[in-house]
């Protein structure tokens, strides 16, 4: 397992993170119901393999499974005596915990009271990241980082991040907590796969400059570059009952076909390929992925041994290629007119 920087800070995490989004009961009733179904056992048994094989690094939210996957993973870990030094647990703040117009959202109430109840359900007495699960339009982006950075130095929290945010909105947040003083958010957690790298456009070069970490999630697309579906059957697990992050289905056939001699050339699932190919990009710092089955989570972790070559990268950088967009195409055609001195190029513009 390697580990890597998280953001700008002196902390280490596993490139392989483990989503919890699938702790949970079976039998209930809601949005990540449909995903989750696992029982404190199993979630025990996974997070032990998981540990074993190197990870230290947890992601959860207070809204998976209306706080069951907080509670599960905290359990799990009290149960397999895991030090609290040796993991770093991740968790979320935002969606609805309640009825009631403030409960939701980014604003200082509504921390405040979901990350006193997301420590009680995690039985530890801080967080190492918290981040902010998407975008509150209503609140201040100063209220929210004021409170946040109430709750470092009060020692709750460690560091923060966010999650679903635009990038010009980061960049925002992150020049009002330079102004103000409080801390900066580390951390992007967003979708990026090798079926959706629009991440790429914006995101990633705003990260790069910025020195934040990316958590990639659902570098599967759902499941769907796993190799075990195909444009005619519905398949199994996650995508059969939630059909999430939308995708182009064309281009993620093209790309599970492009991967299965990649694939065999490595003697790996196409699963671990597509996570590799999401581990080769430098401005990642973690993949986040899931599982119900021992067998998926093996996969997953198999991952961190395949050593995808130049022709892998360029195979499949061609086959998940994003269309060309304005100001995309525009800013390559200018950028040479500005490179390091002698190299510099007079485009032709129309």
């Amino acid at each position: 397992m390697r580990y890597n920087q998280l953001g700008n800070t002196g902390l280490f995490v596993s490139e392989i993170c483990l989503g919890t989004m699938t702790f949970g009961p079976v039998g209930q009733q809601g949005l990540y119901h449909d995903i989750a179904g696992m029982d404190q056992a199993t979630a025990d048994s996974i997070v032990d393999c998981c540990f074993s094989a190197g990870v230290n690094f947890f992601d959860t939210a207070d809204v998976y499974t209306n706080g069951h996957s907080e509670k599960m993973l905290g359990q799990a870990l009290k149960n397999l005596n895991v030090p609290r030094k040796d993991v770093v647990i991740a968790t979320k703040v935002f969606n609805p915990s309640g009825n009631g117009p403030n409960d939701r959202g980014a604003s200082r109430g509504h921390i405040l009271d979901s990350v006193e109840a997301s420590l009680e359900r995690l039985q530890t007495d801080y967080i190492d990241l918290y981040q902010i699960h998407a975008n509150d339009p209503v609140t201040p982006i100063e209220e929210t980082l004021r409170t946040l950075d109430d709750l470092i130095s009060r020692g709750v929290i460690r560091y923060i991040g966010l999650s679903n945010w635009a990038a010009w909105r980061i960049a925002k947040a992150q020049g009002i907590a330079e102004r103000e003083g409080f801390a900066r958010f580390e951390t992007v957690q967003g979708y990026f796969s090798l079926a959706g790298r629009d991440l790429e456009r914006e995101m990633a070069p705003m990260l790069m400059e910025e020195k934040m970490g990316l958590l990639a999630w659902s570098p599967l697309a759902g499941g769907l570059l796993s190799g075990k579906f195909s444009p005619d059957s519905k398949g199994e697990g996650r995508r059969a009952n939630f059909d999430f992050p939308p995708v182009d289905r064309d281009k993620v056939w093209a790309c599970v076909d492009a991967m299965r001699p990649i694939a065999a050339k490595h003697g790996a699932s196409i699963a671990a390929v597509a996570l590799a190919y999401v581990l080769s990009k430098p401005f990642v710092t973690s993949v986040i992925t899931g599982a119900k089955r021992f067998d998926q989570i093996e996969q997953n972790l198999a991952a961190v041994e395949v050593k995808l070559d130049q022709e892998d990268l360029n195979t499949l950088d061609a086959v998940s290629c994003l269309a060309p967009e304005y100001p995309g195409w525009m800013l390559e055609r200018t950028a040479p007119t500005r490179m390091p001195s002698g190299k510099q190029t007079t485009p032709t513009l129309r």
